[in-house]
């Protein structure tokens, strides 16, 4: 492994010209980048209390070692991982692993950021030097809290406690806690649930990667520009000693790493100086720490986990003066609000769900997606199912269709296609990948309708007892067109003020075989139907055969049966 530029950066020109030789050493290849803010000279870290001799405590309390000269991958290569190079660039798999998911989740929710993964290992290495070299649990908990120096305005911003001591075990003052070393305050505000496991702990680090992630990403900054990798760096601990360092790691792990077993990560040199994060005993590369150790049998120490603040300040502390706990000013810059992030899924106002078989819905159904700031939220995607006993379909016959909602934050499902089946049934909507309610809408399937129907023929229908009458015939419209496809009830009928079905005359037969009086029909694709095999019975006289449409159009025929000749 290439020698590493010095232990601690001094204030004064020392400190310059070894930052500025290491960053240029680091970017002669890549381009242009951001130019560093004060670059004519160091501004000491907001909250430090310079010190006459220069001393290591009289700095901020994060780790600057920087990168080695020697890169870990040949100039123009690939970024994709090595399976091994130097130990500096080496990231433990679990904070590998917490690193890329964090950058997955956020390209989902707020894609726009472009939030690089290696832009979250430069800062978990300047803050604690990757978990301490990564010695975490299966679940990505360190096994002993990450705790900073009390921030009691001694060296340091003056905070006093927030927490009551549950996240960093201090009742009087804050200390940054975890990998990513955020204060309590902050972490109330900001924490997230990475590793879905119902709690939000900023020892875990999963749940810290997320967190971050979401901060560097506040106030709309997209992290493919050099400037907003700036501000994201510097509203994180708004000192220009820090951008140097985390850029320069961030140029470093952006020309290759690899990855190593959890545990082997190389520790920053300057450990155990009492005003840095404590990294613990045994850590692999660490010096003498007065933390307390893992215990024996290496179960981890549990993190407590408060409840959240009943209204969250709605202006967050900055992780500047927060998670490295380094400023007792405010920063400069305005400090950002909460990333938006996923909250709900509703109505956007889609109306009632009712159409005729075989028809297209008039409706279409319309989701609005909102955000936790309660405003709309574009680019979330929207799965849209139709369920329940139907054969409705989506337009192009699917039963399930994705789409993303757009600037407004609404997303409009395809044409619902009526299938032939009557009755009710549900869409729901929900936000694809999530646990979020979904939104249910109740649709409704009508038989097909005629509201008019007529015999077709003029031919007296006339048949001797004990034979069959000629073929009925008949057409039936909606709104003057052919009624293709509808339910006609063919019933004999009495002949009075209010009519019923006749028990004596002429009748049909079911498949059986057996008389009946009342049969129902359906019309082909031109509206017409027939009727055949109607047989004469009973006495000699004229009886009525009556259509009934669904829809109510109606139509009477009459059928004459004649006695046998002698």
């Amino acid at each position: 492994m290439a020698a590493q530029f010095g232990r601690r950066l001094r204030r004064g020109a020392t400190t310059t010209a070894v930052a500025a030789a290491a960053v240029a050493a680091l970017t002669a290849s890549q381009g242009p980048g951001s130019p560093l803010i004060a670059s004519d000279g160091d501004q000491p870290t907001a909250g430090s209390t310079p010190s006459g001799d220069g001393a290591a405590s009289g700095n901020s309390p994060y780790f600057t070692d920087l990168p080695p000269l020697a890169t870990p991958d040949k100039p123009g290569a690939s970024v994709n991982l090595p399976v091994t190079g130097s130990a500096e660039s080496g990231i433990p798999a679990s904070i590998l692993a917490a690193y890329k998911k964090a950058q997955q989740t956020i390209g989902v929710t707020d894609a726009a950021c472009r939030l690089p993964w290696q832009l979250l290992a430069a800062i978990g290495k300047v803050e604690s030097g990757q978990a301490r070299g990564g010695r975490v649990d299966a679940q990505g908990t360190t096994f002993s809290p990450i705790l900073g120096p009390a921030l009691n305005g001694q060296g340091f911003a003056l905070i006093k406690d927030t927490d009551h001591g549950a996240y960093d075990g201090d009742s009087t003052h804050d200390r940054a806690v975890g990998p990513m070393q955020f204060i309590p305050s902050t972490w109330e505000t900001w924490g997230q649930d990475g590793n879905a496991d119902g709690r939000r702990d900023p020892n875990n680090i999963y749940d810290a990667a997320l967190a971050a992630g979401r901060y560097l990403c506040a106030g709309s900054r997209d992290l493919s520009l050099a400037a907003d990798v700036d501000r994201a760096v510097l509203s994180y601990n708004h000192s220009d000693e820090y951008l140097r360092t985390v850029r320069s790691w961030f140029a470093y792990y952006n020309r290759g790493t690899h990855e190593v077993p959890d545990g082997t990560g190389v520790l920053p040199a300057d450990t155990g100086t009492g005003t840095l994060p404590d990294l613990g005993t045994g850590t692999h590369g660490g010096g003498p720490s007065s933390s307390p150790s893992p215990s024996p049998s290496g179960t981890p120490t549990p993190t407590p986990t408060p409840h959240p603040p009943a209204k969250p300040s709605p202006t967050p502390t900055q992780p500047g003066s927060g998670p490295g706990g380094s400023t007792t000013s405010p920063a400069p810059t305005p400090e950002p609000t909460p990333t938006p992030a996923l909250a709900a899924v509703q109505n956007a106002g889609t109306g009632e769900l009712t159409a005729t078989a075989g028809d297209a819905f008039a409706q279409r159904i319309k989701v609005r997606a909102k955000s936790n700031l309660g405003k709309p939220l574009a680019k979330v995607s929207v799965t849209f199912t139709v369920v329940g006993d139907t054969d409705t379909t989506f337009d192009g016959a699917k039963k399930s269709v994705i789409l993303v909602t757009g600037s407004d934050g609404t997303v409009t499902a395809p044409v619902l296609k009526a299938g032939e089946k009557t009755g009710a049934f549900t869409v729901r909507a929900t936000a694809t990948g999530t646990s979020l309610p979904a939104v249910s809408y109740p649709a409704t399937v009508t038989a097909r309708q005629a509201d008019a129907i007529a015999r077709t023929g003029t031919a007296e229908l006339t048949a001797v007892a004990g034979q069959t009458f000629a073929d009925v015939t008949a057409a039936a419209t909606y709104k003057g067109a052919a009624a293709d496809r509808v339910a006609v009830t063919a019933t004999m009928i009495t002949d009075d003020d209010k009519p019923v079905e006749n028990d004596k005359g002429p009748y049909f037969t079911d498949d059986a075989g057996n008389p009946v009086r009342t049969l129902v029909l359906t019309t082909d694709a031109d509206g017409k139907l027939t009727l055949s095999h109607i047989y004469a019975d009973g006495a000699a006289g004229t009886y009525k055969l009556r259509l009934t449409t669904e829809g109510g159009a109606t139509v009477v025929i009459e059928l004459t049966v004649e006695a046998p000749a002698a």
